[in-house]
């Protein structure tokens, strides 16, 4: 994907099993961009291995509030740190299940970089199959399973502050290859993209 001089931020969310994190990082790995994922910054900050598997109770251990907000400040400061080294495109990948968590990223960035979020979602039946197999899977980064889904489920906050316009919804039941045509025809198209100060909120 060719890119223009605008930076931007994207944030792909979502509930796990989604589909957010594999689209994210493979379009990610495709065009060399920065990608920051939240089970990886969060195993990083407590000094364990992404792969190693953490089955703490909901909002327990190092997945307690306090420490999901740690690692969400993380990433913003990650995707700060790439940016002002001349990254084009830095990546968020995360739930952001909470419209406080994406308000923060808005705050932070819409005034310097172009905020564009991409909400990934699919059928019930695919997030049940996609966890099942996550489970069996040893070097799985995600500790998401079914209690979280349905913990995500029940607080999940729709994107109802972000505008159309700066924001793209992904049923990932789709082929990779759609969703990535798809997500970048977005990315081109977006409004503002020549305006580093234009704000979600504007």
């Amino acid at each position: 994907m060719s890119v223009d001089n605008v930076q931007r931020l994207l944030i792909f969310f979502g509930l796990t099993g989604s589909g957010k994190s594999y689209l994210a990082s493979r379009w990610a790995e495709k065009n060399g961009f920065a990608y920051f994922n939240s089970d990886v910054i969060r195993k990083q900050l407590v000094g364990i291995v992404p792969t190693q598997q953490c089955r703490d109770g909901i909002n327990s251990g190092f997945y307690h509030p306090e420490y999901s907000k740690k690692t969400y400040e993380e990433m913003l400061n990650c995707a700060l740190g790439a940016l002002e080294d001349g990254h084009p495109i830095a990546i968020l990948d995360a739930s952001f299940h909470l419209q406080n968590q994406r308000q923060r990223v808005i705050d932070t960035f819409s005034r310097d970089y172009q905020v564009l979020f991409i909400y990934c979602f699919c059928s019930e039946n695919v997030t049940l199959q996609r966890l099942k197999k996550r489970l069996a899977e040893p070097d799985a980064v995600s500790d998401g399973r079914l209690e979280v889904y349905l913990d995500q489920l029940k607080k999940f906050e729709y994107p109802v502050e972000i505008p159309n316009e700066l924001l793209l919804e992904l049923d990932t039941d789709a082929s990779v290859e759609h969703l990535i045509a798809r997500l970048e025809d977005f990315v081109t198209s977006a409004p503002s993209a020549d305006r580093k100060d234009a704000s979600p909120n504007q």
